[in-house]
């Protein structure tokens, strides 16, 4: 049975190279019916911290992980010291200074690495070294090769900065007479431009995505294609897809380049085929998170607003940006605004409302209609009234389907609404003749 692990250090949030990490590993144990094991190497007691932990935790369950075991280094001490001293005393290991050092014996190493293939060691940079620090803490190859060994881990998934320490631990299963598992080494991850992933190029937290709105399926279809296609020229996969196709052996030995363009154009589809309903409570959840709305706004209303945007969105945050009108009436109209205004346009607005409050049947099908009869009636072209209307509703000249929007806000909504913006128009003119 293949049986894999993902080990986070809590000294920090949960990254895009880490998740991805972890999803690759995850996929190697599920996709074959094997195991997946959480370890937390929390052995830097001074740099690990509770609310790293939380955020690993929360990060991994929200991306859709499950795992059957979950370790903590920082209560196997016992464990990794008594292994030290099984060497000391089969001569492989010795205690100096209030520390415990292996003897390498190192001869040429070579490994079949299930991405990079076959990888050899000519030599390692020193004979011995630290597995037991003077403060009792076991280093961090000692307790990765007993933890890997001991929870029966036979296949680690991790980034190609592990690499230089692949030879040491395989001489450390060895003198410790474990079978040695086999090895993948992930290749890094680039900004688009090259180079190392920095803040400005995606290497922010997982948290950070979820806050800004990024759907958790998406970020995970994203995180998959970092190396790896389902083929076909497939872009859209979910985890349960993959899980029936993936493996290691066809992941890219190249670093793969992070695209914020890429990772919105997937987060838009997954926002587009997304059901109405289930995308409502998850963006009901996110703005009300953020304090745009309240907890009383009704889930159907969110549902329509959803839907006046859906096919617009790449990341609910943009919502934030475009939706207030939606919940709120107290906004300004814009600088521009004012050119779509006349005393002309506000007699048609009158003449709209007069229209629109006789309607009894309110839907955008029927509005559309009485307001191209009303532009017709008038003798102007629908579009003269289509911006002034825009904003008085929304306060801007640009936004969703105009009539879909009055839809929304309800009959008494764009009455209100467009009385607000004659008064608005009347109050400038009232003030010169005073």
């Amino acid at each position: 049975m293949v049986k894999t692990r993902f080990a986070p250090s809590p000294t920090g949030f949960l990254h895009i190279g880490g998740a991805r990490t972890a999803l690759f590993s995850w996929l190697t144990a599920r996709s074959s019916g094997g195991q997946f094991v959480l370890r937390i190497e929390d052995t830097d007691q001074q740099r690990s911290k509770q609310e790293y932990l939380d955020e690993i935790l929360d990060s991994l369950t929200w991306l859709g992980f499950d795992w059957d075991e979950i370790f903590y280094q920082s209560k196997r001490f016992d464990i990794y010291r008594g292994y030290a001293d099984t060497l000391i005393k089969k001569g492989l290991a010795f205690q100096q200074d209030g520390a415990i050092f292996i003897k390498y014996n190192f001869e040429t190493i070579k490994i079949n690495d299930s991405i990079r293939g076959e990888i050899i060691f000519q030599e390692l940079p020193k004979s011995e070294d630290v597995i037991i620090k003077s403060d009792g803490f076991p280093t961090y190859n000692f307790a990765c090769v007993i933890d890997d060994a001991l929870m029966g881990i036979n296949r680690v998934v991790r980034g190609e900065d592990h690499i230089s320490n692949t030879p040491k631990q395989i001489l450390m299963y060895q003198a410790l007479g474990f079978e040695v598992p086999l090895f993948a080494h992930l290749p890094l991850i680039h900004s688009e431009g090259g180079g190392r992933m920095s803040k400005r190029f995606g290497a922010t937290s997982i948290r950070e995505y979820r806050d800004l709105g990024y759907l958790p399926k998406a970020l995970i279809n994203y995180l998959l294609l970092l190396g790896w296609s389902p083929g076909d020229n497939r872009e859209i996969i979910s985890l349960d897809d993959a899980r029936k196709s993936f493996n290691l052996e066809k992941v890219a030995k190249t670093p793969a380049a992070f695209s914020m363009d890429k990772l919105n154009w997937v987060n838009g589809q997954y926002i587009k085929d997304s059901n109405s309903e289930d995308l409502a409570v998850y963006t009901k959840e996110f703005l009300t998170k953020n304090n745009f709305i309240t907890e009383e706004v009704p889930l159907e209303y969110i549902e329509k607003v959803v839907n006046l945007y859906k096919q617009r969105l790449t990341k609910l945050s943009d919502l934030l940006d475009w939706s207030r009108f939606c919940f709120y009436d107290d906004y300004d109209y814009l600088p521009e605004s004012g050119e779509v205004l006349s005393n002309d346009i506000t007699n048609y607005i009158a003449a709209l409302i007069d229209v629109l409050s006789e309607l009894t049947d309110f839907n955008a099908l029927t509005i559309e209609e009485k307001f191209r009869a009303l532009a017709k009636d008038l003798g102007i072209k629908p579009g003269v009234l289509v911006h002034p209307v825009r904003v008085a509703l929304t306060g801007g000249k640009t936004g969703p389907g105009l009539f879909e929007t009055m839809d929304l806000l309800g009959k008494s909504g764009v009455v209100n609404r467009l009385n607000r913006l004659i008064a608005y128009w009347a109050k400038p003119k009232a003030d010169e003749g005073e």
